[in-house]
């Protein structure tokens, strides 16, 4: 579903590019649990930004369902793949269930209003993260690692077949990250979703995921 052909990520400033990493091949399919491994700063976020289109290639290409990432539309990549992003978020008085049907954007009409399949796949979302008892409480009401878990069920509302996960656990206590680790590993084998997913609890991920691709210095890919 995904292809790298050697890509070459990084930044594009006014001075010209920084280059992060380059010279990437790599292909990711249906039903795989990804576990993307790396030291800090050797580029593990740039890759997954310029995986869902928030970073243009510096070189190379992404390629999606065999189609240049740069041929989708900005509506066509969110009905394609979800990212969930390590960032706390500000409520602007949201509702949990409010952050949550908001993955359902890409699908409403043009009045942007939800039919009652958009309102099942909202509830059944918040039931796999365990959030059903909080989707009336207001966001910022919530802990770091609450709000984490209702940008994932966001993510799982939006019902896209590849999900991005840039460091998921990192507020998650130890249960949750395990219970949120199993629920990613049944969207692959029940739903054949690609998943790629950034953590640093390595040891924790291992066991769940199917495919490992690790990062180091001086443009060193291992896919394991």
């Amino acid at each position: 579903m995904i292809r790298l052909n050697q890509l070459e990520i990084g930044y594009t400033l006014k001075q010209g590019h920084i280059s992060i990493f380059k010279n990437m091949n790599a292909e990711f399919r249906a039903g795989e649990l990804v576990g993307l491994m790396g030291d800090n700063g050797v580029g593990k976020s740039t890759l997954l930004k310029t995986i869902t289109g928030i970073l243009k290639a510096l070189a190379g290409e992404v390629l999606l369902n065999g189609k240049n990432l740069n041929a989708y539309s900005s509506g066509e990549l969110a009905q394609h793949l979800s990212i969930v992003i390590t960032e706390k978020i500000g409520g602007f008085n949201l509702t949990v269930w409010d952050v949550v049907a908001s993955g359902r954007t890409p699908y409403i009409n043009i009045f942007g209003k939800l039919g009652a399949e958009d309102e099942q796949i909202i509830t059944s979302s918040l039931e796999q993260l365990s959030l059903v008892f909080l989707k009336d409480k207001f966001i910022d009401e919530l802990s770091d690692g609450q709000r984490q878990k209702v940008m994932i069920a966001k993510s799982l509302a939006q019902q896209t077949p590849i999900i991005i996960l840039d460091e998921p656990t990192a507020f998650l206590d130890y249960n949750s990250k395990h219970h949120l680790f199993k629920v990613l590993k049944d969207l692959c084998e029940i739903q054949q979703k690609l998943i790629i997913v950034s953590s640093h609890d390595i040891d924790l991920m291992r066991p769940y995921i199917t495919k490992s691709l690790t990062l180091q210095e001086g443009n060193i890919m291992d896919i394991l």
